[in-house]
């Protein structure tokens, strides 16, 4: 495998996911941090050379880049354990992380960066106005997670997928934004089977 950059910024659990992913395979990462609080994904270098988006984490092969998160964790995943090698497991994965990003993390992690990170005093009105609805989209996120969960003990089933480190992310930062796990048993189990793993480092690793 080329060499393996991760342009991030360390405390955002999408950045996390990628760098959980490489320590489950033992992969080695380098690590390029930068400020998003300073627009330092904004400059005109980043946009012509790691992503025309703006955005992080992108994970860079060599001379090629990989933005979105859960593109990068199923590069580094392909082919080992972490992605199923049935046909159907593999779409309940994808469904999984097509759920993280449409319905779990624009609720769950964007509570988290505008309580914990930006500060609710600094919210613009227009922002401010969108936590009810954010709120009640995490709890429902949240909800679906313990249902599935009630029932296996990984999202798709009896061992761990990049699914759920894709969920594990922001789910186990999530009181940190003020969305309460009290609620979801199920998903308090899992994050501590998920945490137990062999290789699983923190977030602050």
């Amino acid at each position: 495998m080329a060499p393996l950059l991760l342009h991030e910024y360390s405390a955002s659990g999408n950045c996390y996911k990628i760098r959980l992913t490489a320590a489950h395979l033992g992969l080695a990462l380098e690590r390029r941090q930068y400020d998003i609080l300073k627009g330092e994904t904004r400059t005109p270098e980043f946009l012509a050379t790691v992503n025309r988006n703006g955005r992080i984490p992108v994970l860079q092969v060599g001379d090629r880049c990989i933005p979105e998160s859960n593109a990068a964790c199923w590069y580094l995943a392909d082919g080992s354990a972490l992605i199923p090698d049935d046909r159907f497991a593999r779409a309940d994965m994808l469904r999984w992380m097509f759920f993280e990003q449409y319905s779990h993390e624009p609720n769950v992690a964007t509570l988290r960066f505008w309580r914990a990170f930006v500060g609710e005093d600094r919210l613009s009105d227009a922002q401010r106005a969108q936590i009810p609805a954010k709120e009640t989209g995490a709890r429902e996120a949240l909800a679906v997670m313990d249902y599935q969960l009630a029932r296996t003990p990984f999202l798709i089933g009896d061992a761990v997928s990049i699914a759920d480190i894709a969920l594990y992310a922001y789910t186990h930062v999530a009181e940190e934004g003020g969305t309460s796990l009290a609620a979801v048993p199920a998903v308090r189990a899992w994050l501590a089977r998920v945490a137990a793993l062999p290789g699983h480092i923190a977030i602050t690793a």
